[in-house]
């Protein structure tokens, strides 16, 4: 798998991150107080998750013995911790070597079984994962009174790369 295409679905992420995060700013914390809960709650999860895959590939000490907290941070605090990693993601992969990126980590998962994954499948962990999650906040923007933001890969790259809309040979 190419580094480069390992960047773009990462810039991708980041992307549609903050094009949730952005809309789920939107919610009326008094009309949709249940919504924003678990908006927030979704993202928290994605964000400790993407902090112990961090520390796991650094082959750090894990920061968090659970995937989700008692306690949910605020909206700008969960902000500020997912550009945080969304640009640490980028800057590690930048630097890492094909070799590097083939170079299987060993580690524990939070229910203590042990797994094992190269640092490319990590990273494509991130990515799948936070879609996973941004499709669950999605609903509850449905919820919220139709706030979900286009966030598909399609809607990225032609946004990114506008000279790739409309030059279609078959057309």
């Amino acid at each position: 798998m190419p580094i480069s295409f390992i960047l773009n679905q990462l810039r991708y992420k980041q992307w549609a991150d903050r094009r949730t995060i952005g809309a789920v700013a939107l919610i009326d914390p008094v009309r949709f107080p249940e919504q924003i809960a678990f908006a927030r709650q979704q993202l928290n999860h994605m964000v400790r998750v993407e902090e112990v895959f961090r520390a796991r590939l650094m082959g750090d000490p894990e920061p968090h013995a659970t995937s989700n907290s008692e306690t949910i941070p605020s909206l700008e605090d969960l902000r500020e911790r997912l550009s945080a990693a969304n640009e640490w993601l980028q800057d590690y992969a930048q630097a890492l070597s094909p070799d590097q990126l083939e170079k299987s980590i060993h580690f524990r998962f939070l229910d203590g079984a042990g797994g094992t994954m190269t640092r490319g499948e990590v990273l494509f962990h991130l990515i799948n994962h936070g879609t996973y999650h941004r499709g669950a906040i999605g609903r509850a923007l449905d919820q919220a009174g139709g706030l979900r933001p286009a966030d598909t890969y399609t809607v990225y790259i032609h946004g990114a790369e506008p000279e790739r809309r409309g030059n279609n040979p078959l057309e």
